[in-house]
């Protein structure tokens, strides 16, 4: 018979044995997440000039070994965007790549080292910017400056058409878009006062404090009048975003859609949008554009407005775990494949 191992010599083993196995582990897992996240297609930095300064972007192109490709432009919602979404626009790339298409996304001002401040920028300025992107890839002799079209969400919403009457586009993807700025924030005000099962004088006082806010916008009031009117809580409110919402405030898409009839709109809707009413989107847009029979709409029922799957976004956890290891499984099902078919339909 073989001699047992010592004690502490089975000890240092097992806890060898116990480090190998954590390590292969963790290199699996660290395998699959940089399998999840590479993507079909070619990125690359570009740097776009307008207006005395410089939009760094990044722009993918298919893997196909054509010489030129259609263009997706993508205009951003709300907030600070930097030219990927925090990697979240990778899985639409992809799609588009697969139809023949490459994409074009860039910083927003003050955004990942942009110079300038999205906060100062109006509904105008971001489509002044945006046709300055698309005057920049129509001179690019990877493009093809007949088949460059929008996809833009949420606040992007007001952004698409003003886009649409200063240049040229062939195709439209609205992703959640809102129509009216006030309507959208009343609605939105109401809908998480539901979502929180607020009592009746919690609605009562958030939608006193809404139709004080909408009088001072109206009268242009300062930071510090709207500070005072709040009884000097400002909410999570600053002077820049106050600015912001005083220039904007006033954004309605109806009149600025007429831009987009004859053009070929995808118009995405999520069953559970908590920030923009898409009753009122989907009435909107089939009264100005369904005349020219261009218009398309998708309902996501189970997707949020962010068109995620509600069950995935629910959970901050979830979120995570899916961004890492499944991050094209984020979004509500058949939402990829149909911007993809969108696409190929258009050829």
């Amino acid at each position: 018979m073989c001699p047992k191992a010592p004690p502490r010599r089975r000890g240092i083993r097992i806890a060898v044995w116990s480090l190998v196995s954590a390590l292969v582990l963790a290199a699996g897992l660290v395998g699959v997440v940089l399998w999840q996240n590479s993507y079909d297609m070619d990125e690359r930095r570009v740097s776009i000039r307008h207006g005395g300064h410089t939009l760094e972007g990044v722009l993918t192109l298919p893997r196909d070994g054509r010489k030129q490709h259609g263009l997706v432009v993508y205009v951003h919602g709300d907030g600070p965007v930097d030219a990927t979404h925090d990697d979240g626009y990778r899985p639409l790339w992809e799609a588009n790549a697969k139809a023949g298409y490459a994409s074009l996304s860039w910083n927003k001002p003050g955004v990942a080292g942009a110079p300038g401040d999205w906060l100062g920028q109006s509904m105008d300025d971001r489509a002044e910017e945006a046709a300055a992107a698309i005057a920049w890839a129509r001179a690019r002799p990877d493009v093809d400056g007949d088949r460059i079209g929008l996809w833009g969400a949420s606040q992007a919403g007001w952004v698409l058409p003003k886009i649409a009457a200063k240049t040229s586009v062939s195709f439209v993807v609205a992703v959640s878009p809102a129509v009216n700025w006030l309507r959208q924030g009343r609605y939105n005000l109401l809908a998480e006062l539901r979502a929180d099962g607020a009592s009746a004088a919690r609605v009562k006082a958030e939608t006193a404090d809404s139709d004080t806010t909408r009088r001072l916008l109206e009268r242009h009031a300062t930071f510090e009048e709207y500070v005072g009117a709040m009884g000097g809580d400002a909410d999570g409110m600053t002077a820049d975003r106050w600015g912001f919402i005083s220039r904007n405030y006033t954004a309605d898409a109806t009149r600025d859609l007429r831009a987009l009839r004859g053009v070929p709109v995808l118009l995405t809707l999520a069953g559970h949008d908590l920030n923009v009413d898409t009753a009122d989107t989907e009435r909107v847009y089939r009264k100005v554009l369904d005349a020219g029979g261009a218009l398309t709409v998708a309902r996501y029922p189970d997707a949020t407005h962010s068109l995620l799957k509600r069950s995935v976004e629910q959970s901050e956890l979830k979120t995570t775990l899916t961004a890492l290891f499944a991050p094209r499984s984020l979004f509500a099902a058949g939402f990829l494949d149909a911007q993809r078919h969108f696409l190929q339909e258009l050829g």
